[in-house]
């Protein structure tokens, strides 16, 4: 049964060599693997998936590189813990995109009367207000359509509308991140100038799905 340590000697044997350095992490990787294992245990139906190691190795490198920053306002296992859930969180994500098509994240034909991006949707909207929703994003998938370039276009729902994540959209794009956030930047200024022309505000568009939620 492995002893139970202080914030301090976590730090301490983690920036040791030798020995002791090596059996600290032996106990951190297997601590992390076992809350890994119960934190995810809903989105990959094994404690034993794969994906936990790949995780965990990242988490690690991520930790020893970054001891200096933590304060030990916490657990010092409770912040690893944190570190290795985002580490398996960005993977699962990089993973769900793996064999999506940017080519495939189009708007659909503004006759579609019944499309919400799943940022927006509220999934207990009465009939009334998610037919308002709907009829609000096919004014802006047309907009979407007719303001944008097609890398614009491309971009932006990617990135907006389908939330893959931003460093992916940039490998598939050819592109980096500085040049991906001023495509996304030119997208989002030419679509409030084409919402605007129709009499709409990006709050205005807002509230109709903020309020779809409230009292459901």
């Amino acid at each position: 049964m492995a002893l139970k340590r202080s914030n301090e000697a976590w730090l301490a044997a983690l920036r040791a060599s030798g020995p002791e350095r090596a059996a600290a992490l032996d106990e951190l990787r297997a601590q992390l693997l076992r809350g890994l294992g119960y934190a995810l245990r809903d989105r990959l139906g094994s404690a034993n998936h794969p994906l936990l190691e790949d995780a965990v190795q990242e988490a690690l490198l991520k930790i020893l590189a970054h001891l200096d920053t933590f304060q030990g306002r916490s657990h010092f296992l409770t912040w690893a813990q944190k570190i290795a859930v985002r580490e398996a969180l960005t993977m699962l994500r990089r993973k769900a995109w793996q064999d999506v098509a940017l080519e495939d994240l189009q708007p659909p034909e503004t006759d579609s009367n019944d499309w919400t991006p799943r940022a927006l949707a509220a999934p207990h909207a009465h009939p009334e207000r998610r037919a308002e929703q709907n009829e609000v994003m096919a004014l802006v998938m047309r907009l979407i359509q007719e303001a944008l370039t097609p890398r614009q276009r491309r971009a932006l729902m990617a990135v907006a509308v389908q939330g893959m994540p931003l460093a992916e959209v940039a490998r598939r794009m050819n592109t980096n991140r500085n040049a991906l956030y001023k495509l996304l930047h030119d997208a989002r200024r030419r679509l409030k100038a084409a919402l605007e022309a129709q009499g709409l505000s990006p709050e205005d568009l807002l509230a109709v799905f903020q309020e779809a939620g409230e009292g459901d």
